[in-house]
């Protein structure tokens, strides 16, 4: 759309030129524009009348010296963050501007005394905790060691998703205890939603012009690359997905299970996509078309009304199946939808925080737009809706075991509603609607907040029920491969034994052959009175507290909501108990383990 625009204006160039253009720029990512539109920058200077070429002793000799630079810090616990801060820093080379990024965990935070201009990028963990590699700089800012910032300019992005309490918590913290130091905000916070992409960019863009203004330095040199040369070398990521194929999606719970969880494999041959333990898959899906037409149908539309989406016209049907999340509702847009349709219900909801997040977590679109009928344009229904967005699967394989594949676990999200049946969009996607030998989009998105010890010898405890099972078969495959000497303890629980153990036939194999050396199971319906793996823990509590005296690590994956806050309170009750601490002092110790990574979860 902007080359269009620019081709109405008074240009330099020809309408053959722009079209070349257009077509070269297409299929570019954001951080190839980024470093593009510096490259180009640097070719004008070097070319305009009179300029010295950039890098060269006599133009870096006449400039100004740098009065300050940029400092980047990304608070970052499943990637996010860090894609945002990255193209921060690429955007700001491009720029001109000095720059350097570093992850929270790396930054000595009494450094910030030293600097001029701070950009944090900061995602929110848990129940409004920082990301684990941040823990330390956000308690460095609210210690008596914190330094004075009275010169310090700063501006601060949060990366989180409304539909939770603390929303964007750890970004206002910062903001919070910057400001609380004396240093001065030179652009107002910004906290994004899911659907970031958009608003970080324009924020960006604010920002760095906002630095630019202020902070004199030396122009990047300029690299020109050898004309035509070509790299070989290709980055799959949110923005550039790799179109992969499905080789399998096998059932692996029971006929008369309650639960649809599937093995999926996916296949990477020649993508030279790699991946290690811990990480996950982000899957670019669509969503189901029957649900697109109840949708429009629910507003009064026909389906073929025609919508913009990012410069393209689609019929709004279309833009439904593969751009917008028509699943998942959000407390944003049940607040509107209650202000276009006059619904005294929704309006009620609206006004209860609490019972808004709750409502909107546990009601899908379709329902929502049902509790009052109204009827909406084409143009209304998408501006309600949230951009789609890929649903991070954890990659339950290890490389070293299965080449250039990828696994998946995938549980089915369904659930009835009246005589309806509701289901989740990229779970459906996966087990229902992908036939084997199609092509799904997908990338890596890199967790190195869960990952295994880098000492070999040392012992692991792993807690993940259901499918928070996937990534400790990734876990336990790599051990096995690297013929690591440290001791595996599994805690696993579902509803069976008989319908429910995933992955059965391969954790007897590996605990007959012994890379599995504790296994624990809770299956919480096989008796009257239900067990869960926090049970099994606190069974266990004094050979827990042991292996955590021989430095065991240990890892928690599956549901946020429940299931990791019981099995932290169990471990909090074990070091009380085996540790002979108090619960401050329990709660302190698991937060030394966090920091140490020795306590590492990856909950949802």
């Amino acid at each position: 759309m902007l080359l269009k625009e620019l081709s109405a204006l008074a240009s330099p160039l020809n309408d053959q030129q722009i079209g070349q253009l257009q077509q070269a720029v297409a299929e570019l990512s954001p951080q190839q524009l980024a470093w593009i539109s510096g490259y180009f920058w640097g070719l004008s200077q070097d070319q305009a009348p009179g300029a010295a070429t950039l890098g060269s002793p006599s133009s870096l000799a006449s400039a100004a010296q740098p009065a300050g630079k940029l400092t980047i810090i990304y608070a970052s616990q499943t990637g996010n963050a860090k894609g945002v801060a990255e193209v921060l820093k690429a955007e700001a080379d491009a720029a001109g501007i000095q720059a350097e990024l570093f992850a929270a965990g790396d930054y000595k935070g009494k450094n910030l005394a030293k600097e001029t201009h701070v950009i944090i990028v900061a995602s929110t963990h848990g129940e409004g905790e920082a990301p684990d590699d941040a823990i330390e700089l956000h308690e460095f800012l609210q210690s008596k060691k914190a330094p004075k910032l009275p010169n310090l300019q700063y501006a601060v992005i949060g990366l989180g998703d409304s539909s939770y309490e603390f929303f964007c918590q750890t970004a206002k913290d910062f903001d919070e205890y910057l400001a609380k130091l004396g240093a001065s905000s030179f652009l107002e916070r910004l906290d994004c939603d899911v659907d970031y992409d958009a608003p970080a960019a324009q924020w960006r863009a604010k920002a760095l012009d906002t630095v630019a203004q202020t902070l004199n330095s030396c122009p990047a040199e300029v690299v020109q690359l050898p004309i035509g040369q070509a790299t070989t070398v290709v980055t799959y990521n949110k923005q550039n997905p790799y179109s992969a194929t499905l080789l399998t999606s096998q059932k692996i719970t029971g006929r008369h299970s309650g639960k649809d969880v599937r093995h999926v494999e996916i296949d990477l041959e020649g993508s030279g996509i790699a991946y290690q333990p811990g990480d996950a898959l982000g899957v670019w899906y669509a969503n189901d078309s029957a649900l697109a037409d109840a949708i429009v149908a629910k507003v009064g539309l026909k389906g073929d009304e025609v919508v913009e989406v990012d410069g393209q016209s689609l019929a709004v049907r279309e833009a439904l199946v593969g751009h917008y999340e028509i699943t998942t509702s959000n407390p944003q847009f049940v607040t509107r939808y209650a202000e276009l349709s006059g619904s005294k219900k929704l309006a009620k909801l609206a006004e209860d925080k609490e019972k808004l997040r709750e409502y909107a977590a546990n009601t899908q679109v379709v329902d929502v737009l049902g509790e009052k009928k109204a009827t909406l344009d084409a143009a209304q229904l998408v501006g309600l809706l949230r951009r789609l967005t890929p649903r991070l699967y954890s990659i339950a394989s290890s490389q070293e075991e299965v080449g250039e594949e990828v696994h998946l676990t995938v549980g089915l999200v369904e659930y009835a509603k009246g005589d309806e049946i509701r289901q989740g969009g990229a779970s459906s996607y996966l087990v229902q609607r992908l036939e084997e030998g199609a092509k799904v989009k997908v990338y890596v998105e890199t967790n190195n907040h869960f990952k295994l010890p880098a000492d070999d010898n040392a012992p692991v405890i792993m807690i993940g029920p259901g499918t928070g099972i996937a990534p400790f078969r990734a876990f336990v495959q790599e051990r096995d491969n690297r013929e690591a000497k440290g001791k595996n303890w599994l805690f696993f629980g579902d509803r069976t034994f008989t319908e429910d153990f995933l992955y059965q036939v391969e954790w007897q194999k590996y605990l007959k052959s012994g890379v599995v050396h504790r296994l624990d199971v809770a299956f919480s319906r096989d008796q009257v009175e239900k067990v869960y793996v926090q049970h099994r823990l606190l069974e266990h509590a004094a050979e827990v507290w042991q292996w955590l005296q021989d430095g065991a690590h240990v890892y928690v994956c599956g549901d946020a909501n429940h299931m990791a806050k019981d099995v932290h309170n169990a471990l909090l009750t074990i070091a009380e108990q085996q540790g002979q601490k108090t619960r401050e002092q329990a709660e302190q110790y698991l937060n030394e383990l966090r920091k140490s990574k020795r306590y590492q979860k990856d909950v949802y």
